[in-house]
């Protein structure tokens, strides 16, 4: 599989929305292969790991990002259920439930009904080594201005603060699971 074969299906080579997806992809595929060699005893999918941080992203285009170079109707919370759409449609499953559970560290039924967020009420929450890492390595780089800058362990910490200590616990148990901490 080619991620790039299938970015290019929906997203114009040199538009702002490719752009800022590819950059921002290679960073959190580069991140995601670093953190998955830290914990190569464990054997994660490496091939997966690089292709599936290349996709995680692909719904972003349905959305209303303008900022991103995305002029969608859908609210930007939605691009990982897009995007699991549209992979599965192109017949990659495995790769679509990254671009579903990658969005903060999971988000639960409880989130997405306490938040009344315009999601299906369903877990959505990274499970297998490869999701984690690379819902982990995600949380390193924004799609802002500053897309190559990576964050800092404590930026990210205080990013994740905002959403409870539960989730800030999840991130906490990945640091220490892949050797950061």
């Amino acid at each position: 599989m080619e991620p790039l074969e299938i970015i290019e299906k929906y997203y114009k080579p040199g538009s702002v929305a490719h752009e800022f997806l590819i950059k921002h992809s290679e960073k959190v595929a580069r991140k995601a292969l670093e953190t998955a060699r830290k914990v190569s005893a464990l054997a994660p999918d490496m091939d997966f790991i690089r292709e599936a941080s290349m996709l995680h992203d692909i719904g972003m285009f349905l959305t209303d990002a303008p900022q991103l170079g995305c002029y969608g109707d859908k609210p930007y919370i939605t691009h990982g259920c897009l995007g699991r759409q549209l992979l599965e449609k192109e017949g990659w499953a495995r790769h679509a439930l990254v671009a579903e559970r990658h969005v903060g560290v999971g988000l639960t039924i409880e989130d997405i009904s306490r938040q009344e967020l315009p999601l299906p009420l369903k877990d959505m929450t990274p499970e297998t080594l490869e999701e984690k890492i690379i819902s982990f390595a995600d949380k390193f780089y924004s799609k802002g201005k500053d897309l190559a800058r990576e964050k800092t362990v404590e930026e990210v910490r205080e990013s994740i603060r905002r959403y409870g200590e539960s989730k800030l616990k999840i991130f906490d148990e990945w640091l220490r699971s892949f050797g950061y901490k």
